[in-house]
């Protein structure tokens, strides 16, 4: 009877210290704010890492994870620092009373009693060494154990392990020493890593290698006295030397890299880029960017059409060199002729136009513009065909004109595409056709994947940790067919005559285009599975006089192609509705040719006054008045008034209708504005 009230009280005692506990734990809960600090990371779509950030404190603090380290690792960590981690609450009692019988017995520390819990809290919480502090760390260790589970624990500890100068975490220290994930260490590197945190300036193997080897061997004796391993594989190890330099992080993508962190700042962000892909096309880059004599730069960006997805980014070649940060693949830039290709579809798909339909290649005037071709020369009467093949500029123009600009910048911005315009612009010119609205080489290559899709557009997705964009059907399968027919027969570059069996098997559908002043060179295409862009230039917009697309970045697309996997698909086969002709002749009478009104209908045109001209007269002065086609005599009337001969004087200032009329009563007009001049 007497033994009831002594566990009565002692029952209530420990009620007190659980209730007590559990008020300081929730009072006091541990703080792991020095844990989630961790260095930004993006990965690429296999978990590989790309490139890594430091911490704001200045560290290399990579998330680890128990799945992140080989077990043999853990085993040889176990058995050096603390072998009855697994069955402890945070504190081991028979290792404290150890240390204590060996304080007393010499005076002096001989072991330490310390968990890896109690240096988890110790990372957590850094304090200078005391008993006190001890204290408080075995306090807190049970904490951790009370709340998290063995494996969560132990990753705070493989996350914040210092490893010498600003290196922390066991995958910060593999990276760096042994330019690998340590998923797969050595027994001499797992024990190397071992062995640093317990002396991490001393035993800095980059500085101090053979004091980081002799620390290593030691940790390699424990193992084999724990049978973690045994002595062959000891021998073996013990052989290898311990590095003596660290190595740089990954550091593929950094362009994209650095978006993405500022977007996610703290976290592993998860990206479509393949990383062998983008090795592999970084190291042409450079190769090429080497033999650019003017030290001009090359973007490249390449899609798989499968899934819309980014596999390679290349927003330059040097870095860290002058304007080398400039992302390329998103800079917006005048894509020149590259996006005659859309005009053309958009025509194909209105049933206006067909490959086969002839077009006047002839200086035509638009309004107060005389579009040029690049040679300065015009070929007459040729197929849409051949004038997308060879990117003649007036019959680009005419088909825009046809297809209407503002819809046209309408059906891109549907497409994800923000093409800039220039200032005053409303959208409403027909330079677009000509490069006039800028755009960047990501959203080139979402437009190229769109017609590599029969017409389905979505912009480009590079985070796999965001919804997948849904394709739009902006353009029919048909009038993609008719593009990408036409653009697989277009004539190779110099050098380029007999391309590879692999790559003409392809069927590689592709356009170039050069801006005004030669700033940006381009070439975009497709095959059945890949869209490749490649801009070539000066990322502050220096001219490169006579560098044109097809010489400049074609060939680099080319050997882009050679570098990706292959294809098992060959040529699309045609949509059921596909007009196959063999002359402009066999083609609807509204698709067989494409020229200016006043080509077509025979009819006069207005040569000056240009339309919405603005002209400064002096009183009294006379407007010179000329045209050009029509039949017989032409008669000019302004505002509906005739006038004899060719000379107009204005009334005064205004706005005035000008119009002429030809002896077969056909007509044209343009508007003008008359400003006094002062």
């Amino acid at each position: 009877m007497r033994l009831r009230p002594y566990l009565a009280g002692l029952a209530i005692a420990a009620t007190t210290l659980a209730a007590t506990a559990l008020t300081l734990d929730r009072l006091f809960p541990p703080d792991l704010s020095r844990y989630h600090d961790r260095s930004t990371e993006v990965i690429d779509a296999n978990g590989r890492l790309l490139r890594a950030f430091t911490t704001a404190d200045g560290k290399w603090r990579l998330k680890t994870a128990v799945d992140d380290v080989d077990p043999l690792y853990l085993g040889l960590l176990k058995a050096y620092e603390d072998r009855r981690f697994d069955s402890h609450w945070g504190v081991d009692p028979l290792a404290a009373l150890r240390a204590a019988g060996q304080l007393a017995e010499r005076g002096r520390i001989v072991s330490g009693a310390s968990t890896l819990s109690m240096q988890a809290a110790r990372l957590l919480d850094p304090r200078p060494r005391s008993f006190t502090t001890k204290a408080i760390q075995s306090a807190r260790a049970l904490q951790l154990e009370w709340r998290y589970s063995k494996r969560e624990v132990l990753a705070i500890y493989l996350t914040l392990a210092p490893m010498g100068g600003n290196l922390e975490g066991v995958r910060a220290a593999s990276l760096a020493y042994f330019g690998k994930e340590p998923r797969q260490l050595s027994a001499a590197e797992a024990a190397l890593l071992v062995a640093i945190p317990q002396s991490p300036e001393r035993r800095r193997p980059d500085r101090a290698s053979l004091v980081a080897q002799a620390a290593r061997d030691r940790v390699l004796e424990r193992g084999v006295e724990h049978g973690v391993i045994d002595s062959a594989l000891f021998e073996m190890a013990r052989s290898r030397l311990a590095p003596d330099r660290r190595l740089a992080l990954p550091m593929q993508a950094p362009h994209l890299a650095a978006w993405l962190a500022g977007q996610s700042p703290g976290t592993a962000v998860p990206t479509t880029i393949r990383y062998e892909l983008q090795q592999a096309l970084a190291q042409l880059v450079h190769e090429e960017r080497r033999q650019q004599g003017d030290g001009a730069d090359i973007a490249m960006v390449v899609l798989d059409n499968r899934t819309g997805a980014v596999v390679a980014w290349l927003g330059g070649d040097n870095f860290f060199g002058r304007a080398g940060q400039v992302d390329l693949v998103r800079a917006r830039r005048s894509p020149g002729s590259a996006l005659k290709p859309l005009i053309y579809a958009m025509a194909f798909d209105d049933r206006t136009l067909h490959p086969e339909t002839l077009v006047e290649d002839v200086p035509v005037r638009f309004r107060d513009w005389l579009p040029r071709n690049f040679d300065r020369d015009h070929q007459g009467a040729v197929t849409v065909r051949r004038a997308l093949q060879q990117s003649l500029n007036v019959p680009a123009v005419l088909a825009l004109e046809k297809v209407g600009p503002l819809r046209f910048l309408s059906t891109l911005r549907t497409a994800g595409v923000t093409p800039g315009l220039p200032p005053g612009d409303n959208g409403n010119s027909l330079g677009v056709a000509l490069g006039s609205a800028t755009i960047s080489p990501l959203e080139m290559a979402g437009l190229y994947s769109g017609l590599a899709n029969g017409g389905r557009f979505a912009p480009p997705q590079v985070r796999r940790d965001r919804p997948k964009p849904s394709p739009l059907r902006l353009i029919g399968p048909t009038a993609a067919w008719y593009v990408s027919d036409v653009l697989a027969e277009a004539p190779l570059p110099e050098g380029f005559a007999s391309l590879p069996v692999a790559l003409r098997e392809r069927r590689i559908a592709f356009k170039t285009g050069t801006s005004a002043g030669y700033r940006d060179a381009w070439a975009a295409g497709y095959s059945a599975n890949w869209t490749v862009v490649v801009w070539v230039g000066h990322a502050d917009g220096t001219p490169r006089p006579g560098q044109l697309g097809r010489l400049s970045a074609l060939p680099i697309l080319f050997k882009a192609y050679g570098r990706l996997p292959a294809e098992d698909n060959r040529a699309i086969r045609p949509p059921a509705d596909v007009l196959k002709v063999a002359s402009h002749r066999e083609l609807p009478p509204r698709m067989r040719t494409l020229a200016p009104y006043s080509e077509t209908s025979g009819g006069p045109r207005i040569a000056y006054p240009p339309a919405d001209a603005r002209i400064e007269l002096a009183a009294r002065e006379a407007v010179p008045l000329n045209a050009m086609g029509g039949q017989g005599r032409l008669r000019w009337l302004v505002d509906g008034r005739p006038l004899e001969g060719t000379q107009w004087v204005p009334d005064g200032a205004g706005t005035a209708r000008v119009a002429v009329v030809d002896e077969a009563g056909r007509s044209t007009s343009v508007t003008v504005r008359i400003v006094e001049r002062r």
